[in-house]
């Protein structure tokens, strides 16, 4: 006997799919940028690594059964563990730098600075994973790099102590993908527990060398960023497999949206021109160099 959703109009079916996909994307870069505007507000009295360890024990807690359901072997037992070490650092590093640049920015401007990373992934996989860039995608990147430069404003008064980290945390997290791809074999459980695991030693290692002692609120704070993170982990997952990739991938910039929503609201930012501008450029480059390597990967199937 036919379920009534085998019955329903096959479109019908796969637009609502879309709708549910484009609501979990949405929903999870606005968790994502609560978790940022949080660990902003967070990193003002408390130490990175103090963050980053206790996060990190959080989002352990709630990975744990899920480690043991799958089995500590099947996780943890990796093909390349150079590999997944190189990614850790990585990994280790742009949260790092994260955190250290909005200590010192505006949220908006780190997270547009932030948004560059995909460009640096397509200039940097010529070099390092071999791949082939074409003409139009060049030309994208060079639009897009035009737009940080405009949020940047190289001899104006916006140049900070946090620009620098910045640039670096975008530069760390696009080899951060660049690395994740040549992982395509690992299991998202593995690469999410061994990423986390990663931050929490190195947040534990470095803790005692500059020990701040918490309040109540703020360790209970940092608790929830592991778990908040956790969550939108999950519904960014989920709405790429409810939905395709070129459906649902746009509706990530709208962490931008709500980035500067958060900025405005608990510390007074508000983007001027250039920043609108130039994030605009790098939204609209990214965009096209996605949609361009969506053509022609279905071109190459």
């Amino acid at each position: 006997m036919s379920s009534p959703a085998s019955l329903a109009d096959p479109s019908a079916s796969s637009a609502a799919e879309n709708r549910l996909g484009i609501l979990c994307m949405v929903t999870g870069m606005a968790l994502f940028t609560l978790n940022d505007a949080m660990g902003k507000w967070l990193v003002e009295t408390c130490p990175v690594p103090l963050i980053l360890a206790v996060r990190s024990a959080s989002a352990l807690l709630i990975l744990a059964p899920l480690v043991m359901r799958a089995g500590f072997s099947s996780v943890f037992r990796v093909p390349d563990p150079g590999r997944h070490l190189i990614r850790n650092v990585l990994i280790v590093a742009e949260v790092a730098f994260f955190y250290l640049a909005v200590r010192e920015m505006p949220l908006a401007d780190v997270m547009t600075i932030y948004m560059a990373a995909p460009l640096l992934v397509t200039a940097l996989s010529v070099p390092l994973l071999g791949e082939k860039v074409g003409l139009r995608r060049w030309i994208a990147v060079g639009i897009g790099f035009a737009g940080v430069v405009l949020v940047l404003r190289p001899g104006g008064d916006f140049l900070s102590a946090g620009t620098p980290l910045a640039l670096a945390g975008s530069l760390t997290f696009a080899l951060t993908l660049i690395s994740t791809r040549s992982l395509r074999g690992a299991s998202g459980l593995t690469l999410i527990t061994t990423q986390t695991l990663g931050v929490g030693v190195a947040g534990t290692v470095a803790l005692p060398f500059v020990w701040v002692a918490p309040s109540l609120l703020e360790l209970s704070l940092i608790g929830v960023l592991g778990v908040v993170a956790l969550v939108a982990h999950v519904l960014v997952n989920h709405s790429l497999k409810l939905s395709p990739a070129a459906v649902v991938a746009p509706y990530q910039y709208t962490s931008l949206v709500w980035a500067m929503a958060l900025g405005w609201a608990f510390w007074g930012d508000v983007p001027d021109l250039p920043v609108a501008f130039g994030a605009a450029l790098i939204i609209g480059s990214g965009m096209f160099v996605f949609h361009r390597e969506q053509q022609l990967a279905k071109a190459a199937s």
